[in-house]
């Protein structure tokens, strides 16, 4: 406790002593310097980012389910001449193939 309230008072009797100096005018020049720097790199926020992310994320789900929502019309179509029950076993099976590719793709 006492350590922090010491620690406390100097930071405060620093930041007074800088505030009135001219290195605060310096701190506003290199702040403004390097403001200017980021603006040219095109930079995004972090919320930007994060949510793009979350995009990211939504849209391979629903990749990962159209994918499988083709194999199953495709196992569908190249089996039409078997019965019903063997389709959408064969249908099932290659939707399983399809779910453990994607999550092998990922964990790769």
């Amino acid at each position: 406790m006492i350590a922090k309230k010491i620690f406390e008072e100097i930071s405060s009797k620093l930041g007074d002593t800088i505030a009135q100096s001219p290195a605060k005018d310096l701190e506003k020049n290199v702040k403004s310097l390097m403001g200017s720097a980021f603006n040219r790199m095109d930079l995004v926020t972090r919320e930007e980012f994060d949510i793009q992310q979350q995009v990211l994320i939504k849209t391979r789900e629903l990749l990962t389910q159209l994918e499988q929502r083709v194999a199953v019309l495709e196992a569908a179509q190249a089996f039409s001449s078997t019965t019903v029950e063997e389709s959408v076993q064969t249908a099932e099976e290659t939707a399983a193939k399809v779910v453990a590719e994607e999550q092998q793709n990922k964990e790769d």
